[in-house]
C-alpha cells in the first residue's frame, strides 16, 4: 500500500487559495532572502530559478543548476523559514520518471508547491530570447507525472506553459485548460503581452491563475488592485527582492572603493544580527549548559 507523505506547507497553502485575496509572493533566492520575506508579512513565497541560480551559482538560468542543487537550495529555504512556497523544477530534469522524482523530492524537502513547464530543456528564463516549448503530448505527459508524484507524497502542483512566445495566447490556454483537467492545482500562462491578454486567462481558464510581475518582462506590471480585478489568485515577484539587493550592493560597493561608505545607509548591526537569527540562538542556547 502507497503511503502518502503528509506536508503542512501544502495544506496552508491551499487553505490561502480557498479565501478570495490575492496572495502576494515575493521570490527568494535563498534561506535569508526568505526568512526576511517572512519577516515582513507575506503568507507565501516562491524560490524563483532565476534568482537561485544568480545567487547559489553566479549563473544565468537557463537550465545550469542540476536536481540536486535545486533540491538542495529548497531544503536550505525550508528550514530557515515556515512560509508555505513554491519550487521551480524547471522541466523536470529528463523523461516522466524524472519528472515524478522532482517533485516528490521537491515536497519532502519542504516546498509546498512544485513547478514543472513545458519548455524544451535546458529551459531558459521566460522572458528571455531563445525559448521553445515540447509537443503538447510531452507537455502533458509531464504534468500527469507530476500529479502521480502526489500519490506519494502531498504536495502541489503548478503547471507553467511558455507557448505563449511561439505559438500564441491560444495554444497557450489550451496547453493550460488540460494542464487543469489533468490535476494541476495553480496555472501559469507565461508572459502574457497585454492587460486583455491577463483577463482572457483568468476569464477562460479554470483554476487559481498565477501572475508573474517582472519588472522589465514582457507582461504589464499591474497594481494589486488590478490583478485582483482581473482575477489573478497569486501574484509572483521573481526578481523584485534581487534586484534591488543588486542594485545597493553596486552602489555601495562602488562607493567603498572611494572610501565614501554612508553608514547611516547601512542596516544597523544589531537590527542584522537580530534578523539573521543570533538573538534567538542565545535566548535558545540558554536553557543548555553549554
Amino acid at each position: 500500500m502507497t503511503t502518502t507523505f503528509p506536508n503542512p506547507r501544502a495544506d496552508r497553502l491551499r487553505e490561502l487559495l480557498a479565501g478570495d485575496d490575492l496572495l502576494l509572493s515575493p521570490c527568494c533566492y535563498d534561506a535569508l532572502s526568505a526568512r526576511m520575506i517572512e519577516q515582513a508579512g507575506f503568507e507565501m513565497s516562491f524560490m524563483s530559478g532565476f534568482a537561485a541560480s544568480a545567487s547559489r551559482i553566479g549563473m544565468p538560468d537557463l537550465g545550469l543548476m542540476s536536481y540536486g542543487e535545486v533540491l538542495d537550495h529548497t531544503r536550505n529555504i525550508a528550514e530557515a523559514t515556515r512560509l508555505p512556497f513554491v519550487a521551480d523544477g524547471d522541466t523536470g530534469y529528463g523523461n516522466a520518471m524524472n519528472v515524478i522524482r522532482t517533485v516528490k523530492g521537491l515536497g519532502r524537502a519542504g516546498a509546498a508547491a512544485v513547478m514543472i513547464e513545458d519548455q524544451v530543456a535546458p529551459k531558459r528564463c521566460g522572458h528571455t530570447p531563445g525559448k521553445a516549448v515540447v509537443s503538447r503530448d510531452l507537455a502533458y505527459d509531464r504534468i500527469r507525472a507530476a500529479v502521480d508524484a502526489r500519490q506519494e507524497q502531498d504536495v502541489l502542483i503548478l503547471a507553467r506553459t511558455d507557448a505563449r512566445h511561439d505559438h500564441g495566447l491560444g495554444e497557450a490556454m489550451e496547453r493550460a485548460a488540460m494542464f487543469h483537467e489533468l490535476g494541476a492545482d495553480i496555472i501559469f500562462v507565461e508572459a502574457p503581452q497585454s492587460e486583455a491578454e491577463m483577463r482572457r486567462i483568468c476569464d477562460e481558464l479554470p483554476g487559481p491563475q498565477m501572475a508573474n510581475m517582472l519588472e522589465g518582462g514582457a507582461t504589464p506590471i499591474l497594481p494589486h488592485a488590478e490583478l485582483r480585478d482581473i482575477g489573478f489568485r497569486i501574484a509572483a515577484y521573481p526578481l523584485t527582492l534581487l534586484s534591488a539587493v543588486m542594485a545597493t550592493a553596486v552602489e555601495t560597493l562602488a562607493a567603498l572603493r572611494e572610501d565614501r561608505v554612508e553608514t547611516g545607509r547601512l542596516m544597523e548591526f544589531g537590527e542584522l544580527r537580530d534578523r539573521i537569527g543570533f538573538n534567538d540562538y542565545y535566548t535558545r542556547a540558554d536553557r543548555y549548559e553549554s
